[in-house]
């Protein structure tokens, strides 16, 4: 009896956590070809200035 609930529990476990995760095929990007435009980095913010400095 035991045994059979610790299976019971064991299955449970393992397919809810096959259950888990993306669905669907792998989609890798393409690599870039040698005309293509790559959006600018956002720009850093401004250094913050503090208002009181340590003197």
């Amino acid at each position: 009896m035991r045994r059979s609930i610790l299976c019971t529990v064991l299955l449970l476990a393992a397919g809810l956590l096959a259950g888990c995760g993306n669905k669907g095929p792998l989609v890798l990007p393409s690599p870039a070809q040698p005309g293509d435009t790559v959006a600018p980095a956002s720009s850093a913010p401004a250094p913050a200035t503090s208002a009181s400095q340590p003197g």
